[in-house]
């Protein structure tokens, strides 16, 4: 009888993990599945249609793969104080990697942004947008985050360095915040 019950434990123990890891997987898909999300989907078939659909090449474009950095400063006069100071008051290195992929198909921007930190996602939330100014390497971006909040960037590029560079800033009382974002291009390089 012994014999018999550790044998049976040494076939179904492994089966009963197999089956729960597999479960658990599953159910995590479905979760985000029926996540409601705020932000204009687009599934992985529509990514490479827009990237098969292209008559040119990424290089020496702002197309491609990117690690976002972040810096905020804030600059103005203390109470007391009669010279003015600027603080970094946040500061984030490499935080997130976004697809930046043309979209000639939709009026009113160039460009799209996807953010690629996630797996086991149905469809990518499209969080920003880039429209090219007359100017050849300025761009205007919108950011799109939580609530219906849009962002406005001035964004330059630089393609020697494949670095897309953007700012805004916000007043608030005697002090004024700069938000700076740098894009630096993983994929495709030079």
């Amino acid at each position: 009888m012994k014999m018999n019950i550790k044998s049976t434990l040494t076939w179904l123990l492994p089966l009963v993990i197999v089956t729960t890891a597999c479960s658990i997987d599953k159910l995590y898909q479905m979760k985000q599945n029926r996540k409601v999300n705020p932000y204009e989907q687009i599934n992985f078939n529509k990514i490479v249609k827009l990237y098969m659909g292209k008559d040119k090449t990424s290089v020496g474009t702002i197309e491609g793969i990117y690690a976002v950095s972040s810096l905020v400063t804030k600059k103005g006069k203390g109470m007391l104080s009669s010279s003015e100071k600027e603080k970094i008051t946040d500061r984030k290195e490499n935080y997130s990697e976004v697809a930046i992929i043309q979209d000639k198909n939709t009026s009113g921007r160039e460009y799209l942004e996807v953010p690629l930190d996630k797996d086991y996602v149905p469809s990518y939330s499209v969080r920003g947008e880039f429209t090219g100014m007359t100017e050849g390497n300025i761009l205007v971006y919108k950011h799109f985050e939580s609530r219906g909040r849009v962002v406005t960037y001035t964004f330059t590029y630089d393609q020697a360095r494949d670095i897309l560079e953007g700012v805004r800033t916000e007043n608030d009382g005697a002090f004024t915040i700069t938000y700076k974002l740098t894009y630096l291009k993983l994929f495709p390089k030079r």
